[in-house]
């Protein structure tokens, strides 16, 4: 199989960050009255600011496409354009529409070039890695020579005041179990947009910084695990039903298309099982914690950073603070964007050197998912 090289990475966040204070400007108020849990929840995610495309008439500035197209334009230069990129693989968790898929318009949006191989990958947090697997698995076949994967989110159309019921937070129960708060304000407080992309090839770039992609390793617990976090669906007792089965004034009623999660389900289970993926992987790669010079997990929340950090110290494989690199307090959660983003910011931060080996982390709470990807600088 070919060696495959990460080349390039590139971003695009829309508009100006948005700080705390500026939240219910851009996505309204709940029953037009501010969140009481809302000092809380940010408190315990720890973000100062997100990315929103959207103004505060809660107008659309970018769709999803436009941010990928414009992610993948700055991978451009040196012979890398739309005419050379044999592949686009890309990952989402906030579709625009059920169809065409989010990859097609995608490369309808990039407008001209030449007729290339177009995939997507729906779902949560982990889609963007399988985007990223798939260009990898192409150039290392000698299929393809220049791939790119692209993750992109608009989560502020769903995080809109008119998709919410008009509930309000116990604060009493919030400050005894911040978990609580997971259930649905903090999704408001935490999502944002943007995109991010990388440029896979079979060879490294003579110039800057490139990263050999040595493994990723994927794995979902569904067949043990129900679901913990879904749009477009209800539970009706243990099954998980999906909009289609209810009649359109439902949708509404039952709010089918916010955003929920089943916190008691997040908080026995994502760190556990995110641990014990680890571990198999490092048994079947020889993996040891001195092999991992950078460590970027993709983080909900920072309240999770002390849990994973714990977890992994009690299963033996401690990963000292000083190798961590995460971007969430300045960036947002940007679910399936998110790693490509951390990759990003950290090879255009001049830290890195040869030899350095990464470990990306991303956690998928949707029913409970899990990749792991390990590069190395050269």
């Amino acid at each position: 199989m070919t060696p495959v090289y990460i080349t390039r990475t590139s971003s695009f966040m829309p508009n100006s960050p948005v700080e705390n204070h500026e939240i219910e400007e851009y996505l309204g108020m709940i029953g037009g009255k501010p969140s009481r849990a809302k000092e809380l929840i940010l408190r315990n995610n720890q973000i100062k600011s997100r990315y929103y495309a959207l103004d505060k008439e809660q107008n659309v500035t970018h769709t999803a496409f436009d941010m990928a197209a414009e992610a993948i334009r700055s991978l451009y230069g040196d012979g890398v354009n739309e005419e050379t990129i044999d592949l686009l693989a890309a990952g989402t968790a906030s579709q625009e529409m059920i169809m065409p898929s989010h990859a097609v318009q995608i490369h309808g949006v990039m407008g001209g070039g030449k007729d290339i191989e177009v995939v997507s990958f729906a779902g949560s947090c982990c889609s963007g890695i399988h985007a990223l697997k798939y260009c990898q698995m192409a150039v290392a076949s000698g299929d393809k020579t220049l791939a790119v994967a692209v993750a992109s989110e608009r989560f502020s159309a769903w995080m809109r005041a008119s998709f919410f019921k008009d509930e309000y937070e116990n604060l009493s129960r919030l400050m005894e179990d911040p978990m609580i708060a997971f259930e649905k304000d903090f999704l408001r407080f935490m999502l944002s947009d943007g995109a991010s992309a990388v440029l896979v090839t079979d060879k490294p770039s003579a110039e800057g910084v490139s990263l050999r992609l040595d493994w990723i390793e994927l794995t979902s617990y569904a067949n043990t695990m129900p679901a913990c976090m879904y749009a477009g669906a209800q539970y009706e007792g243990d099954e998980l039903l999906g909009w289609t089965r209810y009649n359109e004034r439902e949708w509404t009623e039952k709010s089918l298309f916010s955003l929920k999660q089943d916190t008691k389900l997040l908080g026995a289970n994502i760190v556990k099982l995110g641990g014990k993926f680890l571990m198999d992987i490092s048994e079947k790669r020889g993996l040891k914690p001195d092999e991992i010079d950078w460590f970027l997990p993709h983080l909900s929340s920072m309240y999770f950073r002390k849990k994973i950090f714990d977890e992994l110290a009690s299963l033996g494989f401690p990963i000292p603070e000083e190798k961590w690199f995460v971007n969430l307090p300045k960036l947002g959660n940007v679910a399936a964007a998110s790693a490509f983003l951390m990759l990003d910011e950290l090879c255009k931060s001049g830290r890195l050197k040869k030899g350095d080996r990464i470990l990306i982390m991303v956690p998928e709470s949707a029913r409970f998912s899990y990749a792991y990807v390990y590069l190395t600088v050269c």
